[in-house]
């Protein structure tokens, strides 16, 4: 719920003390969502699957649809990177658990 709430409220102001903080939002908001949904669903596969082709599609209707809003391809390459981090870190829990 928080990621639908952040990658599609109308208008959305990040400030924190470094100009890179919404680049780590978009990591962290693909990432552990990615990582919870791999494991609820036992299926890294769909879990990548399903967010990556989320990532791009949600910065397409920021574009086209939200007023107040504009899609990024750098954020779409940091939500792609929060996919892989959470399908990773999936992979390296399950080959620790068999380990």
């Amino acid at each position: 719920m928080a990621q639908l709430l952040v990658l599609y409220w109308p208008v959305v102001t990040v400030e924190g003390p470094v100009s890179w903080t919404d680049k780590v939002v978009h990591l962290l908001v693909f990432a552990v969502p990615t990582y919870a949904v791999g494991r609820a669903l036992g299926s890294v596969r769909v879990a990548v699957v399903l967010f990556a082709i989320h990532a791009p599609v949600s910065e397409l209707v920021q574009h086209a649809l939200l007023p107040g809003r504009s899609g990024d391809v750098w954020d779409a390459v940091l939500d792609l990177v929060g996919v892989a981090l959470g399908g990773a870190a999936l992979v390296v829990r399950a080959r620790l658990r068999r380990w």
